[in-house]
């Protein structure tokens, strides 16, 4: 019987982030919330003024018998503009920027080459701006961002176009990504 793994990542407004892992076969839980910062239990209010260090994250608990950590890299990737340093689309700023966090030596190798052989594809004419970190104190965001998807479908579609991430994705990933609507 497998142990569930976490995988946790940083794309920018995690509101976007949850759905396209959501649904795939072998994720157990899509949680947002906050990493990589120096307060504890940090508010959604906090990490939005700036100055705690947090980004907006995913934490997936997965089934690596079901899902391998490729693929949700793979999907991880498709989702963001891993060019962008400062954020992502109309999203600027500390609690926006993109990162992989690792919970394993292993989830960090697969991590640098994924990122490495992106780099490489000339998918992209910037470099790859996503860096690749130990995983740090991870805090659930309060309970009406968790699913936000499905708790204010408009809303989400609406900001999603907005925003530019569907437009970005279109145009780098033939088709779009999975996940987004």
């Amino acid at each position: 019987m497998s142990e569930y793994q976490l995988a946790t990542f940083a794309g920018g407004c995690f509101w976007c982030m949850v759905s396209p892992f959501a649904e795939y076969p072998g994720v157990i839980e899509v949680l947002s919330g906050y990493t990589g910062g120096h307060l504890p239990d940090p508010t959604y209010e906090q990490v939005c003024r700036g100055g705690t260090g947090h980004v907006e994250a995913v934490q997936i608990t997965y089934d690596p018998e079901v899902l391998p950590y490729e693929t949700l890299l793979d999907l991880y990737w498709r989702q963001i503009d891993p060019t962008d340093p400062g954020g992502q689309f109309c999203d600027q700023g500390e609690s926006y920027k993109t990162a992989i966090y690792y919970h394993s030596p292993a989830q960090r190798e697969t991590a640098e080459a994924a990122k490495k052989a992106l780099g490489e594809s000339g998918r992209f004419q910037k470099p790859i701006a996503t860096p690749i970190l130990p995983a740090m104190d991870f805090w659930p965001a309060e309970d009406y961002h968790q699913d936000f998807h499905k708790k204010n479908p408009v809303h989400y579609k609406s900001y999603r176009k907005n925003s530019g991430r569907d437009q970005f994705i279109e145009k780098h990933w033939s088709g779009g990504a999975p996940g987004k609507n």
